[in-house]
């Protein structure tokens, strides 16, 4: 009976390693790697975030089965203003104080063409959570290494960012820009459906 506990025992641990070697492993470099947003107002706004964290881990090689997480210390975000990025650190705006990351957590990927994902998940800034997609084209597929580039849209509205910044009128929709530089470290290749 000892011996049979054993066995079963050791399949179940090979049967999990077996499971995720079979699994591509990324990494995603912040070299040539961005995140960036836009905001229409008299004056555009525009700016970028230049210290994140993100991550891309599947469970098999089907890229539906990935979880993409990034997280964002908001108080980076860089305007080329130091007047703007201190309104947008302000409690007004991403009040970095009480609430220092703005994250992403995946929750469903979806193949929506050759090359493109759709990707749900819930989005937190300022502490407010809410689900957004991200719409991401993958270049560099079958290669080992490539970028998936993509945009997300919300309303700041939403997550209680309702105030102005002064001398300029902003709209509600905000536009995200993400460019996601990865490579395959281990693991086969991932699989896309034909379409």
């Amino acid at each position: 009976m000892r011996r049979l506990i054993l066995c079963l025992t050791v399949f179940a641990a090979l049967s999990s390693l077996c499971q995720a070697q079979s699994a591509p492993v990324f990494t995603i470099t912040q070299d040539n790697s961005s995140i960036k947003f836009y905001v229409k107002a008299s004056i555009d706004l525009t700016g970028v975030f230049d210290k994140w964290d993100a991550t891309l881990k599947f469970t098999s090689p089907d890229v539906t089965s990935g979880v993409l997480d990034v997280k964002i210390q908001a108080a980076s975000v860089d305007t080329g203003s130091g007047m703007k990025n201190g309104k947008l650190k302000s409690k007004d705006f991403f009040d970095v104080e009480q609430n220092p990351d703005i994250t992403f957590h995946s929750t469903k990927i979806v193949q929506t063409g050759p090359d493109t994902l759709e990707v749900d998940g819930d989005f937190t800034i300022r502490g407010v959570t809410k689900p957004e997609t991200l719409t991401f084209t993958v270049y560099g597929k079958g290669t080992g290494s490539g970028s998936i580039k993509g945009t997300m849209a919300f309303d700041r509205k939403d997550y209680g960012m309702t105030k102005g910044i002064p001398f300029m009128k902003i709209a509600d929709h905000v536009e995200v820009t993400v460019d996601l530089k990865g490579k395959r470290v281990s693991g086969p290749p991932l699989v896309f459906q034909q379409q």
